[in-house]
């Protein structure tokens, strides 16, 4: 995919955005990075807090096995360099939710280097707009504590129960020129994770979250001063405050002013962005090796166990449903989504044709749940139902028409297509006799629209087939009703 168009127009001419994101993803595992104390999410305040959390002396950091592995599979899955030697950085500040006064990351040697992640904005020709996303490094780090604002009219609280949760920080290159672009990488950036099972990407609870990067600059010229947009936490939100931002520093640098390079806050109810702090440098925090931990040594073994409990991925996945005669777009939208892609494998799995599953999946499925506002996890329709539906299309004992009452009925009362044609006698019949005898019937009440059709106005063709199946209450096999409508017609 050519970098998309997206151009701010000033008084001076077009300027280009530059984008980079940095994303926080929490790594799912039922301990910390560097205790016992569990992650759940929800838990009364600081009920989740370990002495080495609380940062007590003489408490010593282990790591935990479970987060290294899933940064590992993460960035495997990103077809990502894996570095066999890694380790621990101490970043010093202090701030009230930070009880040790410094956070334990990797800044010189992460534990994944470069990888890329490839992105489409087109859903319905996803192989043919494609663009790679750089992705420069994924450390690991642990996650500070919370301040609570509103549990007292004049002091703020502080929750431990986050401090010390693992985080995976996913550092892209400055790769994407326009607000869709990032929205587009984040999105498939969450997909790959959920996937994986190294992150829930549950942006609302705060467990994935981005740092916006934002810089303009003429097109062709080198890359301005960028700031940073701090925690944004849904990809609707972080297209907003690049859409806001960009034109922000446009209109500063038209108006003579300069880029100050800082921290940024983004408030979603105006949806606008203000200033939080300078932006600090590597530098000012002072890292330099933890003291406490040794360097992190990934032997084969261990590498191999993680690369082969890897899943199918996203694109492999789709290209899969798409060598089985499903469409770009359907394969796209079914792939979307992990819940979604299990779901119509396990339906795949009894038996029912790939392409009418897929299009009903898409079509008739999701509509239901998009009315319902259910996931497709709490589905009122369960596989093996609507496996049940689809063969009773397939034998021919419904036709489309006939199947969305059925599948209407079975949102309602939970019982199986079979139970519901046999009890409402919804079955599809492909009688000649009768559908000839109300074919005449229909041409009989219809003599005008007969003389127009046979005067060539052969468009009316569909209005008798309308006329026909309503006549039969929907259950006649609409290609039978084509065949002897056209015999009729002469």
């Amino acid at each position: 995919m050519t970098e998309s168009t997206y151009r701010i127009q000033g008084a001076t001419g077009e300027w280009e955005v530059v984008i980079g994101l940095e994303v926080h993803a929490q790594v799912t595992s039922q301990a910390k990075l560097f205790s016992g104390a569990a992650t759940a999410f929800g838990a009364e305040p600081n009920t989740q807090v370990s002495l080495i959390d609380a940062a007590m002396p003489g408490m010593l950091p282990v790591p935990n096995r479970e987060c290294i592995r899933q940064a590992v599979r993460t960035g495997m899955a990103i077809d990502a360099q894996i570095n066999r030697w890694s380790r621990f950085d101490r970043k010093n500040y202090f701030y009230a939710d930070l009880p040790q006064g410094y956070q334990i990351s990797q800044l010189y040697h992460p534990l994944v280097g470069e990888g890329a992640i490839e992105i489409s904005l087109d859903e319905k020709d996803p192989e043919g707009s494609v663009k790679s996303i750089g992705v420069e490094r994924i450390h690991v780090e642990q996650d500070a504590g919370k301040l609570m604002h509103d549990q007292h009219p004049t002091r703020s609280y502080v929750d431990l129960n986050r401090s010390g949760v693992a985080l995976m920080e996913i550092v892209s290159r400055p790769d994407m020129r326009s607000p869709a672009e990032a929205g587009a990488y984040l999105r498939k950036l969450r997909a790959i994770l959920r996937y994986v099972g190294s992150c829930d990407g549950n942006m609302e609870e705060g467990s994935m979250r981005a740092d916006v990067n934002v810089s303009v600059r003429k097109v062709g010229d080198e890359l301005g001063t960028r700031t940073e947009t701090k925690n944004v936490n849904s990809v609707r939100f972080v297209m907003a405050a690049i859409e806001y931002e960009a034109k922000r520093q446009v209109s500063v640098l038209e108006d003579g002013g300069r880029i100050v390079q800082e921290t940024r806050l983004f408030n979603v109810e105006s949806g606008t962005t203000r200033s939080m702090r300078s932006k600090e440098d590597a530098h000012d925090y002072r890292y330099f090796p933890d003291p406490d931990l040794l360097p992190l040594e990934l032997d084969e073994a261990f590498l191999e166990e993680c690369r082969a409990s890897l899943p199918e991925l996203p694109d492999a996945k789709r290209k899969r449903y798409e060598g089985l005669g499903i469409s770009a777009y359907a394969a796209n939208v079914l792939t979307a989504e992990v819940e979604a892609a299990r779901w119509f494998d396990a339906l795949l799995e009894t038996g029912a044709k790939p392409v009418p599953a897929a299009n009903w999946v898409t079509s008739e499925l999701f509509g239901a749940l998009n009315r319902t506002g259910k996931g497709i996890e709490n589905s009122p329709v369960s596989v093996d139902q609507a496996a049940e539906l689809l063969a009773l299309v397939a034998d021919g004992t419904l036709s489309g028409s006939l199947a969305k009452q059925v599948f209407e009925v079975m949102l309602e009362t939970g019982d199986g297509a079979a139970r519901i044609v046999e009890e409402r006698g919804l079955k599809q019949t492909s009688d000649t006799g009768a559908i000839e005898a109300v074919i005449a019937g229909v041409l009989e009440k219809n003599p005008n629209q007969l003389a127009q059709y046979r005067g060539g106005k052969e468009a009316l063709f569909g209005f008798f087939v309308g006329q026909t199946m309503k006549a039969m209450g929907g259950k006649a096999n609409p290609a039978v009703v084509n065949d002897l409508l056209k015999k009729a017609l002469g």
